[in-house]
């Protein structure tokens, strides 16, 4: 199946890299006309070779900066939220600057964004809003990812209340809570964690690997489309059996 996003018009953050960047160009393949934005100007360049026809600097943490970017891009269909940071650790290694920053990038950040460009998608009487959440805080409690999960299980609740006070108005709004994920930043916590960091992270997947950016993509794709036209406030998982 192709152009399932034909005419759609759709804004990406943390399009640079990983679940993000696969997300971006997988609306593009599929038709939309991608606005993606991060924080890294090179490798949002690079994307352009993808298909996705504009590229721009943000910082989804800066609210003005945000409400500006929305003025700028106009009316979307699709909003991807996939900014996120995943902290290290149990609530005796969480400062409050560390609760802080990661509520201001994982949840904030969706808040400034839907808060900014759902207007132009009342007034336009359509839209889906897609946000990452993660298995870890929604569905099962992972050691050592105490502020994380908590920052996701936010996300699924801010979802759900998007979703219920516009259900009327032609909004839907849907989270993806994926397991572990290939990505640049978990090959960095991979890394971090010794020389058998990564094997350590496939070993309690049941499936015997890792999941792959491209596989969030495609259910993004689904969320994004008119295809998932009658769903709506769900944590969808897809996360290798992690919780069975």
């Amino acid at each position: 199946m192709t152009d399932r996003l034909k005419g759609k018009r759709a804004f990406v953050t943390a399009a640079a890299a990983g679940i993000g960047r696969a997300t971006a160009i997988a609306f593009a393949r599929e038709g939309a006309h991608v606005i993606a934005t991060d924080i890294n100007n090179k490798d949002l360049a690079a994307l352009k070779a993808d298909g996705v026809a504009e590229v721009a600097k943000l910082d989804a943490r800066d609210t003005a900066a945000v409400d500006a970017m929305a003025k700028q891009v106009g009316t979307v269909d699709i909003l991807f939220n996939a900014a996120g940071f995943v902290h290290h650790g149990t609530v005796l290694d969480c400062s409050d600057a560390d609760w802080d920053f990661s509520f201001d990038l994982n949840v904030k950040s969706m808040h400034r964004t839907i808060r900014a460009f759902l207007p132009g998608m009342l007034a336009a009487g359509h839209g889906s809003i897609v946000n990452i959440a993660s298995a870890a805080g929604v569905f099962k409690a992972a050691p050592n990812r105490y502020v994380y999960g908590a920052t996701k299980a936010a996300v699924a609740a801010l979802t759900r209340a998007v979703a219920a006070d516009f259900i009327t108005r032609g909004i839907r709004c849907n989270c993806i809570c994926p397991g572990t994920i290939e990505t640049p930043s978990m090959l960095d916590r991979a890394a971090a964690a010794g020389p058998q960091g990564r094997e350590m992270f496939v070993s309690r997947q049941p499936m015997g690997r890792l999941g792959t950016a491209d596989e969030i993509a495609a259910l993004a794709v689904y969320l994004a489309s008119d295809e998932s036209s009658f769903t709506t406030g769900v944590a969808h998982i897809i996360d290798g059996g992690w919780t069975l």
